[in-house]
């Protein structure tokens, strides 16, 4: 059996030791995180998508807000001390991200951006993020999470 290949979101978690699961699913091309849960049995309510952001001065933000809802861009913005924030372009994710649309984790990113997770996260002592490519889902301890990615909680959906 050929050996899985990492993902940078799993080299991250493997250099700081901490334990995660692998969840994988087939699919060729971009999937909602709900579509992504339906394959892998994954509860809606621990699973979370990951949104990157520009904010008003230029720089970019990491959102990670649950699957079901949408991001409340006028609180990401006062969580990231912003004026207002927009969602960055389809076309520039993985320029500025080294992620696919579909494929984005809060972890691993080519550069490491400030990282807001929805306080509903905080309820949850694991949560389901992308784990770096289409198909492959991480269920990863929430407290690592923040720690790996420097993130932080906020009330952050609309």
């Amino acid at each position: 059996m050929a050996k899985e290949a990492k993902t940078n979101a799993m080299r991250m978690l493997d250099r700081k030791k901490i334990a995660y699961e692998t969840l994988t699913y087939d699919c060729s091309e971009f999937v909602d995180g709900i579509h992504s849960a339906d394959l892998t049995g994954a509860p809606y309510e621990q699973s979370f998508k990951t949104l990157v952001m520009e904010g008003k001065s230029g720089g970019y933000y990491v959102f990670v807000v649950p699957i079901e809802k949408e991001v409340d861009r006028k609180a990401a913005a006062k969580s990231v001390g912003e004026k207002s924030v927009d969602m960055i372009h389809v076309k520039d994710i993985l320029s500025i991200t080294g992620y696919v649309r579909g494929g984005c984790s809060p972890l691993g990113m080519k550069k490491q951006f400030p990282t807001i997770f929805d306080v509903s996260a905080g309820k949850f002592s694991e949560i389901y993020v992308s784990g770096g490519r289409i198909g492959l889902t991480l269920k990863v301890p929430v407290d690592a999470l923040l720690e790996v990615t420097g993130g932080k909680l906020a009330d952050i959906t609309a």
